[in-house]
């Protein structure tokens, strides 16, 4: 499971069975209508999965994460994804 910065600031989640070869087809345009379009994306985080169901699970766990929450893994600021995942309500 990979995490891209694209050149608009925005990331993009995505899985692979080799990384390497995913981020040359990233970086020529043939990565994904997505990041083809935000060009050129910079890999900000990786973690290796021991199989592409497990890499593809964590990849659409982190696709429904928020920004916030996305840049604290990124920062490996584990200690924080809890918190992050609980909702403000604000108050009163």
């Amino acid at each position: 499971m990979y995490i891209l910065r694209c050149a608009d600031g925005s990331y993009y989640v995505g899985s692979a069975r080799d990384l390497e070869a995913r981020m040359q087809q990233h970086a020529v345009g043939r990565g994904g209508r997505y990041t083809s379009t935000r060009m050129p994306v910079e890999l900000v985080f990786a973690y290796e999965c021991a199989n592409i169901a497990e890499a593809y699970a964590a990849e659409k766990r982190v696709q429904g994460w928020s920004r916030r929450k996305r840049e604290a893994l990124i920062a490996g600021e584990q200690h924080l994804l809890s918190g992050l995942s609980k909702k403000d309500f604000g108050e009163g």
